[in-house]
């Protein structure tokens, strides 16, 4: 095992070190940060939920205040009371008291409505579907017209995507909720909203824990993922992320001992094309829809059998965009998706393109 690795492992285990927050700051840097300590890493509960087994969307009611949320922001971010209402199976309504804050850089400033974190407390979802989430993060529109809800739902199927590639990844499931202000009893929106699984679940999935050391490198990762990662990325156009700087990218430890990343947040790459997403104007790049790859070296022996495993998941990809959930994509949305990853998939099947455009293009 490499001197870096088992460094970064020994560091995981009982350190923690704050992530870069902005894409300006996510270029791959020198010797990682001094670490700080954690008092209760060793402590974290495991919650256990069905929630995430099913991918049928429901439906809620998120009441709070939404002026006050709206001007949650900076050093003003707080946890707010709200109420998340739905019916069971049977029909049977439940109104469960939970907690929200907003959360998010970008989008925190810019949207009409922002990404939230949801505190559900056990006691109160018991016998339920939300029994056992904890504080899952809700995405949620930017603001309140049919375009930024389809950013919602293709944000969405690309963690369907890469659950296709493998289960180091973060499962989701749509929800499409009503959102009423407290103070006025009005509703807002009524739109589609993403929840996703919370570290803690992917971990207890991996049979590992989830660790937030930056300074990673390639030799400090488990080879095939480090590489799925960035052909991934690659695939839906999407630059806003480092390994190295845990921005938009997480990592966890599994008990061999191997450190797998995960990709999250994508509504900044081209698939999703979103108005608001920009790319960082020192990557030379026009726009977002430019695909540009920014994942690690390795030979074109490595690369074989990931280029293959996305070739062999082709058919299971592409039928996500047409089941029940692909279906909630207007269809033009769909048939621009298909036909940008069919320009990913003409590249990785031409070895020149591929060497040009991938292997040539790598970091080490």
């Amino acid at each position: 095992m490499l001197r870096s690795k088992r460094i970064l492992i020994a560091a995981a285990l009982v350190a923690i070190a704050a992530p870069v927050s902005n894409a300006s700051a996510q270029r791959e840097r020198g010797a990682p940060k001094k670490p700080k300590p954690v008092t209760d890493s060793t402590k974290v509960k495991t919650y256990q939920t069905k929630f995430f087994d099913s991918e049928v969307p429901l439906e809620a009611t998120l009441t709070t205040n939404i002026d006050k949320i709206r001007h949650d922001k900076g050093n003003k971010i707080i946890w707010r009371p709200a109420t998340w209402t739905f019916k069971d199976t049977a029909g049977k309504e439940h109104v469960v008291p939970i907690k929200i804050r907003t959360r998010g850089i970008w989008r925190l400033k810019t949207c009409d409505f922002p990404p939230l974190r949801l505190d559900f407390k056990g006691s109160t979802t018991k016998g339920t579907v939300y029994h056992g989430l904890d504080k899952p993060k809700l995405v949620s529109y930017c603001k309140n017209d049919d375009t930024y809800e389809q950013y919602v739902i293709q944000e969405a199927m690309l963690y369907r995507v890469y659950n296709k590639l493998t289960d180091a990844t973060h499962r989701g499931r749509l929800v499409k909720v009503t959102y009423v202000d407290s103070a006025s009893g009005k509703v807002n929106a009524v739109r589609y909203a993403n929840m996703l699984e919370e570290p803690n679940a992917v971990a207890a999935r991996l049979a590992g824990k989830n660790i937030q050391q930056i300074g990673a490198r390639k030799g400090d990762l488990e080879p095939e993922h480090a590489l799925l990662f960035g052909v991934f990325e690659y695939m839906v156009a999407n630059t806003d992320w480092s390994i190295n700087g845990l921005h938009n990218a997480e990592l966890y430890i599994k008990p061999d001992g191997n450190v797998v990343p995960v990709p999250v947040d994508f509504d900044f790459s081209g698939a999703v094309n979103a108005r608001y997403a920009t790319a960082d104007p020192s990557l030379g790049i026009g726009n977002v829809r430019d695909r540009l790859f920014r994942g690690y070296c390795g030979s074109k022996e490595e690369y074989a059998p990931i280029f293959d495993k996305f070739k062999a998941q082709k058919d299971a990809i592409y039928g996500l965009y047409h089941d029940d959930i692909g279906k909630l994509l207007k269809p033009d949305v769909v048939n621009e998706t298909l036909k940008y990853f069919d320009e990913f998939y003409k590249t990785i099947n031409d070895p020149r393109a591929a060497k040009r455009e991938i292997l040539e293009q790598c970091k080490d």
